[in-house]
């Protein structure tokens, strides 16, 4: 089953409780979190604090992606904090194996994410220790992009490694220009949870927002 992450980068900061509860009566699947330190992205977020405060507001899975540097530092604060799933990037650990163990270890699942720019092989030797894999489909720092249509043969390639290792219960994740002319061509390559931002979070009827992705791939 494909699920719909809305990320809260494009939510409302001002009333992000009201907004997340939206989110999933409008038939979300994920709630999305995009943590961002400023220094592996060119931009500033939010921390475990804000997890902590809208994980009341939810009972859907908080998706935690952190485009941080040394994010093997914050693991346990926002597993503590809430989190169903942390992800970090390729890019950014020096011990890639040693901090999905470390996140596994707070008894939370484990992702890896990888920028436009970095080749599928770079995560080919952790396909078997990760629950997730996240493909971004923008340069990583702010929201509403346009998509990047050459990462789908890095999803492709991702989703053959993984049926070749008999990982079928391992997510491939994309995010960035999802929205209802994009999902079906994600699906199609193999993904099977969608990030999508502005495209739910800048319609006022969230609900229409995500019942058209979902019937863009389903139709």
């Amino acid at each position: 089953m494909i699920k719909i992450a809305p990320s809260i980068l494009s939510a409302d900061f001002a009333k992000l409780g009201a907004e997340v509860a939206e989110a999933q009566a409008a038939g979300g699947d994920w709630i999305h979190v995009d943590v961002m330190d400023g220094h592996f992205v060119p931009n500033i977020t939010l921390g475990p604090a804000i997890v902590k405060a809208i994980a009341p507001h939810t009972t859907l899975p908080l998706d935690v992606h952190l485009m941080i540097e040394n994010p093997e530092r914050y693991v346990e604060e926002f597993a503590k904090a809430g989190a169903a799933v942390i992800t970090v990037h390729a890019e950014a650990c020096v011990h890639l194996h040693r901090v999905i163990h470390l996140i596994k270890e707070q008894g939370v699942k484990a992702g890896v994410a990888l920028n436009p720019g970095t080749p599928a092989s770079a995560i080919q030797e952790v396909l078997d220790d990760v629950d997730m894999v996240l493909v971004m489909t923008v340069n990583p720092g702010f929201g509403g992009q346009a998509f990047i249509s050459g990462t789908m043969n890095k999803i492709k390639q991702i989703r053959t490694w993984l049926n070749e290792k008999g990982r079928h219960d391992v997510h491939i994740e994309v995010d960035g220009g999802i929205a209802a002319d994009t999902a079906p061509l994600v699906v199609e390559a193999g993904a099977d949870v969608l990030v999508a931002g502005s495209a739910v979070f800048s319609r006022e009827d969230r609900s229409a927002a995500i019942a058209e992705i979902r019937s863009s791939y389903e139709g």
